[in-house]
């Protein structure tokens, strides 16, 4: 089957929400010591369960506050940079799809609650999916064990 744009529908269902009382966000994960917690759906607390704390982990969520993307956000100037470049050689959150990814440090588990250090992400941000850190394959969990 030959999906086009027009026939794709993509539905997304957040899997948590962000809270912060930070009123300072950094713009990127990796300046960033601000903590969080990562408030899980009660459905989806079971899938938590292996990670733990100390570990970095991705956390995928949507960018619900930013700005339209239009074509003119193709090319867009970084704060720190002189020069204009292209949407998907920077961080922006104005992006053809409004998805961003961080890594965070887990600091506690509390049933459905990930309190993390590392957010640039704003308070009731959308949490869309959660997965480990790999730098290497020994790093990733289905290397050596088996979810049971």
């Amino acid at each position: 089957m030959n999906l086009t744009e027009e026939k794709l529908n993509i539905e997304i269902r957040p899997i948590g929400y962000i809270h912060t009382d930070s009123d300072i966000i950094p713009r990127h994960w990796s300046v960033s010591d601000v903590e969080g917690i990562l408030n899980i759906k009660k459905r989806y607390i079971s899938g938590i369960r292996d990670i733990k704390s100390g570990q970095r982990i991705v956390v995928i969520f949507l960018f619900h506050k930013s700005s339209a993307f239009t074509s003119d956000s193709l090319c867009q100037k970084p704060p720190h940079n002189k020069g204009k470049r292209g949407v998907f050689s920077i961080c922006s959150p104005i992006r053809p799809n409004p998805i961003g990814m961080s890594v965070v440090e887990v600091r506690e588990i509390n049933g459905g609650q990930i309190k993390v250090r590392g957010i640039d992400m704003l308070d009731g941000t959308p949490v869309l999916d959660i997965k480990p850190y790999i730098e290497s394959k020994h790093d990733c969990p289905s290397w050596s064990d088996k979810c049971d």
